[in-house]
């Protein structure tokens, strides 16, 4: 049995895995790097790109983060018959140095980065993450922080809203939805899932609810992301994670909409650039490329993926690996 059939026969099927791998055994050949080699997977979620690259790898070392307790949970279970090769840590993928500091690992061989929801989130009605069930607007990945999507609706200023809306969900009608959310709430604190779902269909014209999915999903991606302060922890989280890599170490991003891939295909672009100012007649060593990539542009699913997994039909994977040592 292949990796990719036994992840499928355990009722989760990771995203791209077969991508996946391909992209990041090279940087973890034990053979090649003459140690025993280590993969940081930043987004551990229910284990399943981290058990596929223990079973291809037998001498690898796993890290795996999660900043959600049930989702740390599960994994171990999961990847219990891989014994002292596996480390999970609670933690938020931006805390990568301190994480790896803490363990006495100078160096990831490789890393994943799987953002967005993952599947124990979305099918746990009481996480408030979907717009499917009725559930309390929860949306905290890490059930310890304080503030939940709830106090976002029901506290943040009318303008405030709208610019959540606008910037983290792209929503055209960011306006409108959060004018109807304040006059909402004014009449009874906004608390359920069903409730705010409703609100935003309504909110917004009829044209526009018939075509696209569900019209709310903008929206509770948009709370989503500001709850779990995503984006932000993630311009922080792929530097770090590139300054973790030596020089044939890879990191592979899988993303879910366009805000993060932005973020992610600046950031490896510029890594890939060389700096050399352009007035000088040839390139300087210290200006050449950091890192080169491994994918042309986003990479997306097979049609044959997205057709079997729908989970997958919105991730772009971009990858690079690291050419050069920082100066």
């Amino acid at each position: 049995m292949d990796v990719g059939d036994h992840a499928a026969k355990s009722g989760h099927v990771p995203v791209m895995l077969g991508r996946v791998l391909e992209v990041l055994t090279p940087a973890v050949d034990a053979t090649a790097i003459g140690r025993d080699p280590v993969y940081l997977d930043a987004t551990l979620g229910m284990g399943g790109h981290a058990e596929a690259m223990l079973r291809a790898v037998p001498r690898l070392r796993l890290i795996g983060l999660d900043r959600d307790a049930t989702a740390l949970e599960r994994s171990a279970r999961r990847l219990a018959p891989f014994g002292d090769r596996v480390t999970l840590e609670h933690a938020v993928y931006d805390e990568i140095p301190a994480v790896l500091r803490r363990l006495g690992v100078p160096a990831a061989d490789a890393v994943l980065f799987d953002l967005g929801v993952s599947s124990p989130q979305l099918d746990e009605a009481g996480r408030g993450f979907a717009y499917s069930y009725d559930a309390p607007l929860d949306m905290r990945m890490d059930r310890t922080q304080r503030l939940t999507a709830a106090e976002v609706v029901n506290g943040y200023p009318p303008a405030e809203l709208a610019r959540i809306l606008r910037e983290y969900g792209e929503e055209r009608f960011a306006q409108r939805i959060a004018a109807a959310i304040v006059r909402e709430r004014e009449r009874a604190p906004l608390d359920s899932t069903r409730r705010l779902a409703d609100l935003v269909r309504t909110s917004i014209p009829a044209a526009t609810r018939r075509t696209g999915g569900n019209p709310a999903k903008r929206t509770f991606q948009a709370l989503r992301i500001e709850v779990n302060g995503e984006l932000d922890s993630w311009r922080r989280a792929l530097p770090a994670a590139l300054g973790a890599l030596p020089v044939g170490g890879r990191v592979a991003v899988l993303s879910y909409h366009s805000l993060e891939d932005r973020i992610t295909k600046q950031v490896l672009a510029a890594q890939a650039a060389d700096t050399t100012p352009p007035d000088l007649p040839v390139p300087l060593p210290e200006h050449e490329p950091r890192f080169r990539l491994l994918t042309r542009g986003a990479e997306l699913p097979s049609d044959e993926e997205t057709t079997t997994n729908p989970r997958a039909g919105s991730v772009r994977m971009r990858a690079a690996e690291r050419v050069r040592e920082a100066t």
